[in-house]
This record gives structure tokens, C-alpha cells and sequence, in this order.
């Protein structure tokens, strides 16, 4: 199957997330990148999505320089000694099982981890004879989930002028028994305990790092079908969260 979390749904606010990950502060990932601190104000309000694709600007808890602190980054990661920016595209997943040796992504394992804070998610089942079927996991708790997320700062090397890039890309995993039955890789949903740990800019660990990249319990999600209109990514609006009544009449 091809990897995944290729699509998921972000409704929390700011405002929220700072509650949420007990954070220091905000800082305007799309601009300069200076990293400076900026009010509830200087960071952009991305608005409720309902379905979020690669390339969109997301948010991320990133832990550096001993601050928690909220920011906006581009979902797909262009390391930093790429050339061309559209490497990120085929970059938005890195598989837990070699994060610590692929070139692509071994310094931001090592030295720039985040939190992605997610609503919900999206997969999609292999169906005989029909087109895929597209299901939402949820939290059960109803909270935001954190996603285990590596960031990277590109610069384009034809352009001196040009703004530095922030961009983030998802760790999967192996699958729980809840996600099985759609895809056989999930995202790493990080518990509170663990965030801190991940976080740690001075935690260069591998191998304790690596131990937190398990499937989630199967408690922590829920899921339900959904409608295919969330295939196409310019669709977009709260009814491509509700539970559809699939052909074999499993809504479940």
C-alpha cells in the first residue's frame, strides 16, 4: 500500500493549541523566519480546514531552544541541502523504521522534531470493484492529537534573497488493529507523557527516540466511512466529516 497520513482535518485555533500544549508562545513560521515571539496575533490563523493536503501551510509544536512554541510550516520537508523545493512533495511521510538513517531525514530526526496537532485524519480502503473508500479516525477523548512531525529550514541556493522555508513532514508507523482493516501504516500519535521527550532539542538519543514510534492503543481513535467528495482537496467544509451508510450497509 502507499504511505500514508496524506490528508487530515484541522479545527483548532491557535488560542487552543496554546492551552492544548501548554506552549510558551507563537512565532510566524511563513515569514522571515527570524524566530522571533509574536502575539496571538502574529500567528496566521489558518481557519477551520476540513481537508488539508500537502503543500498547505500547517501548524507544528516545535520544542527548540528550550521554548514550546506554536508555528506554521509547509507539509511536505525539503532538507535543507536540496535544490528545488518540490522535493517536498514526495516528503510529506517519513517511515519510523528508517527515520535515523535516511539522508532526507536524519537531521531532522536528530536535531528538529515537532508536534503536529491534528483533528482528525483520513485513510483510504481498498475496495473490489468500487473506487476506494475514504474513512475519518478520530481522538475518543476528542482532544487534539499530536503527531510525531520532523521539520527542516531550506534556503534555495539560486535565490540569496529569497525567504527561508520551514516544512514538516509526519512519521508513520505500522498499524494498530483499529487502522488494519483500511491501511497497514499509521501516523505516530504521540501521548502527552512522551511529548516532552520528543521535543528535547538536546535529546539526540536514537534509540529511546525510536522507542516512542509505536501504533497508538487502539482505544485512542475511533473511526467511521465517510463520503468521497474528501478525494478531491479542493473540497473542503464540515459535512466531509460525517458518517456515510456504505453499499454493504456498514456504517461503522
Amino acid at each position: 500500500m502507499a504511505a500514508m497520513c496524506g490528508r487530515f482535518v484541522s479545527v483548532a485555533s491557535p488560542e487552543l493549541l496554546v492551552e492544548r500544549f501548554g506552549l510558551d508562545g507563537l512565532v510566524d513560521g511563513t515569514g522571515s523566519g527570524d524566530g522571533s515571539s509574536r502575539d496571538s496575533g502574529g500567528l496566521p490563523d489558518l481557519g477551520a480546514r476540513y481537508n488539508v493536503a500537502p503543500r498547505a501551510q500547517i501548524y507544528a509544536v516545535t520544542g527548540e531552544e528550550g521554548a514550546r512554541t506554536l508555528e506554521t510550516l509547509r507539509w511536505g520537508l525539503v532538507p535543507f541541502w536540496a535544490k528545488e523545493l518540490k522535493i517536498g512533495d514526495r516528503m510529506i511521510n517519513a517511515r519510523a523504521e528508517t527515520v535515523a538513517e535516511k539522508p532526507a531525514y536524519r537531521n531532522a530526526f536528530r536535531k528538529h522534531r515537532c508536534l503536529i496537532p491534528v483533528t482528525a485524519f483520513y485513510e483510504w480502503e481498498r475496495v473490489p470493484d468500487r473506487p476506494k473508500q475514504p474513512w475519518l479516525f478520530s481522538p475518543a477523548d476528542g482532544e487534539p492529537l499530536a503527531f510525531a512531525g520532523l521539520s527542516e529550514t531550506w534556503r534555495d541556493p539560486a535565490d540569496d534573497d529569497a525567504e527561508p522555508v520551514r516544512s514538516a513532514a509526519i512519521v508513520t508507523t505500522t498499524a494498530n488493529d483499529l487502522m488494519a482493516p483500511v491501511h497497514d501504516r499509521m501516523p505516530v500519535i504521540l501521548p502527552e507523557s512522551a511529548w516532552g521527550e520528543w521535543l528535547d532539542p538536546d535529546n539526540r538519543d536514537a534509540g529511546s527516540l525510536q522507542e516512542l514510534l509505536v501504533p497508538a492503543n487502539n482505544d485512542v481513535l475511533e473511526k467511521w466511512p465517510v463520503s468521497t467528495r474528501v478525494n478531491n482537496a479542493r473540497n473542503q467544509g464540515a459535512d466531509l466529516v460525517k458518517r456515510v451508510i456504505l453499499p454493504d450497509g456498514d456504517g461503522s
